[in-house]
C-alpha cells in the first residue's frame, strides 16, 4: 500500500533580539504573532533565507547563528509547512526595526511580555532557547561581534587581540 506524501513548504524563521534583549515579531493575518522570516527560495540555503526575509521584513542587517528548531504544523487547514528556526544576530543594532507591507504589526517584546502574546508553540519554543544562549553567543562579523549579551561595532575597543576570541580586534576586553 502506498501513502501519498505530504507536500511541506519549508519557511525559515528567525530569533531576533535587540540591545536590550527585546524579541522582534510580527503580526500576521491570522491576528498571530510569528518571528521574522518567509519561504526557502529554490537555491538559497536556509541562513541565507534567513537574512534575506529578516532584511524585508524589518529592515534589520543579520548574521544567522545557530539552528534552534525544526518542526512541522499546518497553520491553515491542508497547507503544511516545515518551519526552521535560527537564533540571529542584528548587524545594526542602532537602527529602529520598520514594518513592511507583509504584516500588520510590529513588535519588541520583553521575555517577562512574551507569555501574553499570541503564537505558535514553536515560536515560543525558539525564543526561549535563544534567549538562553545568546548572552553566551560569541561571534564575530565583519560589522562587529556579539560577546556575552552585547554587541560590538568593529570601530568600537581597542586595536589588540581579543584573548576570549583570538582572531577578534574589536573586543573591549583588553
Amino acid at each position: 500500500m502506498t501513502h501519498a506524501r505530504p507536500a511541506y513548504s519549508v519557511y525559515v524563521r528567525g530569533v531576533t533580539l535587540s540591545l536590550d534583549l527585546r524579541v522582534l515579531l510580527l503580526l500576521n493575518e491570522r491576528n498571530e504573532w510569528e518571528l521574522p522570516g518567509g519561504r526557502l527560495e529554490r537555491g538559497e540555503t536556509p541562513e541565507q533565507c534567513v537574512v534575506r526575509e529578516i532584511a524585508e521584513e524589518s529592515g534589520w542587517q543579520t548574521m544567522a547563528g545557530p539552528l534552534l528548531d525544526v518542526w512541522s504544523h499546518e497553520p491553515e487547514p491542508g497547507r503544511s509547512v516545515l518551519t526552521v528556526t535560527y537564533g540571529c544576530l542584528v548587524l545594526t543594532p542602532d537602527a529602529a526595526p520598520v514594518l513592511s507591507d507583509e504584516h500588520r504589526q510590529l513588535g519588541l517584546f520583553s521575555p517577562n511580555e512574551l507569555h501574553r502574546v499570541r503564537m505558535h508553540e514553536g515560536y515560543r519554543a525558539s525564543v526561549t532557547a535563544w534567549l538562553k544562549a545568546a548572552p553566551t553567543v560569541s561571534v564575530r562579523g565583519d560589522q562587529g561581534m556579539f560577546l556575552d549579551g552585547r554587541w560590538y561595532p568593529t570601530a568600537v575597543g581597542t586595536t589588540g587581540t581579543c584573548r576570549r576570541l583570538a582572531h577578534a580586534t574589536c573586543c573591549p576586553c583588553e
